[in-house]
């Protein structure tokens, strides 16, 4: 059975009304479609952990600095439907822009500090529109517990706090990012590569774990980012926005990790921006 498109708040909230009363563990996965295995993952999570699963699709405007990118964003809500039939999942909630952002609409959920940084610096007002339209998310879902991919770490932490801050009664659940056999971290974005770039796109998962084995090995990470920057200029990557190590908890720039840490890199390849994180341990 293909699960219920919802589209309208009231139709949502009259949906959950009966679960909400009962006391129902409530499942919201938040994305922006085109779905892959990465999504699906969250949704199984979901599907394991909750009685109800909400899965939403809404692609924000509020979180793209770049109005090409947002035109240029896959739209397949078909197919994503089809995709999420063999979950039984409850909802899937399609809400259209006036149903998110009506008329006067003025309200902007900003988080400092986690944001400062990284995906915050390179996409100015990026997370103020994810900060938003998951403060939005979680209470029109009135779920009580929400999945997302630590592919999208720094965003993952940036949901983490807005939902603690806000006293959002909600439980949010990092899953672990889903690869492609090659390596590849699963994007929606990966759509838009060329046949010729998504056969390069890997590297920059390749470079990153030799990284992230030589500083678990004791070397220093100042030549061994160095050489990878070299190797990804070769391979056509056409800039490297970020490539550092930062404390997994608040984000901040590590040069010799003793405290739980991640590799975070973004770059540019063909004209598409590819992001990635590895974790990183000492032996």
């Amino acid at each position: 059975m293909i699960a219920p498109i919802v589209r309208s708040l009231s139709a949502l909230r009259e949906m959950s009304e009966p679960w909400v009363r009962a006391g129902t563990s409530i499942g919201v996965v938040p994305t922006m479609g085109a779905l892959h295995d990465g999504h699906l993952s969250l949704v199984a999570a979901a599907k394991e952990r909750c009685e109800r699963v909400i899965v939403t699709i809404f692609v924000n405007p509020k979180q793209f600095n770049n109005p090409e990118d947002l035109a240029n964003y896959p739209r397949t809500e078909t197919e994503d439907a089809r995709k999420l039939k063999r979950f039984g999942v409850d909802a899937v909630y399609v809400p259209d822009g006036d149903v998110m952002y009506p008329d006067g609409f003025s309200t902007t959920v900003s988080v400092a500090g986690l944001t400062d940084v990284m995906d915050g610096i390179h996409r100015p007002g990026h997370f103020d529109g994810v900060a938003t339209v998951v403060s939005k998310l979680f209470i029109q879902s009135r779920a009580t517990d929400a999945f997302f991919g630590e592919k999208d770490f720094q965003q993952l932490q940036v949901v983490r706090r807005v939902a603690r801050d806000l006293d959002i009664p909600i439980t949010v659940h990092g899953c672990p990012t889903i690869r492609e056999i090659d390596g590849l971290a699963m994007s929606s974005r990966n759509l838009l590569l060329s046949d010729r770039a998504r056969v390069r796109a890997p590297i920059l998962f390749e470079e990153m774990e030799k990284i992230a084995e030589g500083v678990a090995a004791g070397k220093d990470f100042a030549p061994l980012r160095a050489a990878a920057l070299r190797r990804l200029a070769s391979s056509d990557f056409t800039s490297v926005e970020y490539l550092e190590m930062r404390a997994n908890d608040d984000l901040s720039l590590q040069d010799d990790p003793v405290r739980p840490s991640r590799l975070f890199a973004s770059a540019w390849l063909a004209g598409v921006r590819l992001i990635d994180n590895v974790a990183i341990g000492r032996d």
